[in-house]
């Protein structure tokens, strides 16, 4: 193979791997949208807990692939581990599709079994998307510059599906079907395809595993270290928070019974689009903390985010909803900015989103400092917590069913406080004595 045909090959791979980026923000990302679908219909009699199931399967499926998916990528490689995910993937949203063919308990319980294995495959190409960008780019400064990229487009399409659910549906009602966001579910399922078949014909050699090998020898576990096992606790709690906070927010706007924000016309739309503008907001903070990183640690962008995102959540539960400000929104439908009144508190809800942005990265990087050869069972354990952002939506939603939407935001506050003692107190390393080479 010549030269050319390697680099042809490689910027293939790179595309077909910044897809798939977006796809696992763009299938993890339909759950809380098309939840506001199901809780209206007849059979499921408006519970937010029901509408938040098929958000919850999604990252329920983590719980049981993320350590399986780390073994299969170390016994059939790379390539083959990607391309197995993209079609667990296709059957997962295929699935979805399929139960708007079925109405009632029937199509929700095949939509959840949909959102379930869609889980898997989300779950295996994170495993597998990260590391692959970083080899195709030959490590370094063009690997993570890769990954950055990647990260962006993840965003990107973060901020498009709920803008683009909800434009579809527009104002949700009892009639409102699955049928009516097919458009999602097509290009989701080509994208799949597509991505399935180029990568097939791409050949890509697998990275050395590194240090770890069959003969190293672990006398602990990342358990053994308490900075790590407080950081898996707060991981659990940071997903939860991440994708709640907005899945919440539209909810209560979607809602147009007393309970709700009280909008009438297009309240979904305006659900999707204000959803879409917290996801914004993670990309835009995403990007701003790549200039600043190397001069602020870790630890210091963990206490001054966490403090702003309770003070920010506070107020919103606070503040009632008849005080309103206007917010700017775009329409994905007509490609213009457009404008929407809304509550004060979704508004700070909203900019929880530049807080969330530094979150992930800034909590393992404190739980793995210092575990040397313990750090990749630590980061199989970290992909298991990401199931946090199916159980805490839940809990909240289940308190937003008792005592309304806002007041159900403590869930949430609490989360954020444990991350703030986390950076406080509970990142320090007390265990150096354990050998880690």
């Amino acid at each position: 193979m010549s030269n050319q045909q390697k680099v042809n090959g490689s910027l293939i791979a790179i595309i077909t791997m910044f897809f798939l980026y977006a796809m696992i923000a763009f299938v993890t990302n339909l759950g809380a949208p098309i939840g506001v679908i199901w809780k209206n219909q007849p059979e499921i009699g408006g519970s937010n807990v029901l509408g938040i199931m098929g958000n919850f399967m999604n990252f329920f499926a983590y719980l049981f692939m993320g350590i399986p998916a780390g073994k299969m990528l170390t016994k059939v490689g790379y390539k083959k581990t990607a391309l197995i995910g993209i079609a667990v993937g296709f059957v997962g949203v295929l699935i979805q599709f399929l139960s708007g063919m079925s109405s009632g308990i029937t199509g929700f319980c095949i939509y959840l079994l949909g959102a379930f294995i869609s889980g898997f495959s989300v779950c295996i190409l994170n495993t597998v998307v990260n590391p692959m960008l970083n080899l195709l780019g030959g490590g370094g400064n063009r690997g993570n510059q890769l990954n950055l990229i990647g990260g962006t487009l993840n965003s990107l399409t973060g901020t498009l599906t709920p803008m683009l659910v909800g434009a579809l549906i527009g104002t949700v009602t009892a009639t409102t079907k699955m049928a009516d966001v097919n458009l999602v579910m097509y290009i989701a399922m080509a994208v799949f395809a597509l991505a399935f078949i180029a990568l097939l014909f791409i050949p890509i050699q697998d990275p050395e595993l590194g240090k770890v090998t069959a003969e190293t020898k672990f006398e602990h576990s990342p358990w053994s270290f308490r900075h790590c096992t407080l950081g898996v606790i707060a991981i659990f709690f940071y997903v939860g928070v991440e994708v709640g906070i907005p899945s919440g927010a539209m909810y209560y706007l979607s809602d147009t019974t007393d309970k709700g924000a009280g909008l009438l016309e297009n309240a979904a739309t305006i659900g999707g689009a204000v959803a879409a503008m917290y996801w914004l907001l993670m990309l835009i903070g995403r990007m701003c903390a790549g200039f600043i990183a190397g001069k602020i640690s870790s630890r210091q962008l963990m206490l001054a985010t966490t403090f702003t995102a309770m003070v920010l959540i506070l107020a919103a539960m606070l503040l009632p909803k008849t005080i309103t400000v206007t917010m700017p929104l775009f329409n994905i439908m007509t490609f213009s900015f457009t404008s929407a009144v809304v509550p004060l508190s979704v508004l700070l809800l909203v900019l929880c989103g530049i807080c969330t942005s530094i979150m992930w990265a800034s909590i393992f990087n404190l739980a793995t400092e210092g575990l040397g050869k313990y750090t990749a069972q630590a980061s199989g354990i970290f992909m298991m917590m990401v199931v946090g952002g199916g159980v805490v939506p839940v809990v909240q939603n289940f308190f937003a069913d008792m005592m309304g939407y806002m007041p159900s935001y403590f869930v949430y506050l609490l989360a954020v406080g444990y991350m703030f003692y986390y950076a406080l107190i509970g990142c320090k390393n007390v265990n150096k004595d354990i050998p880690v080479e």
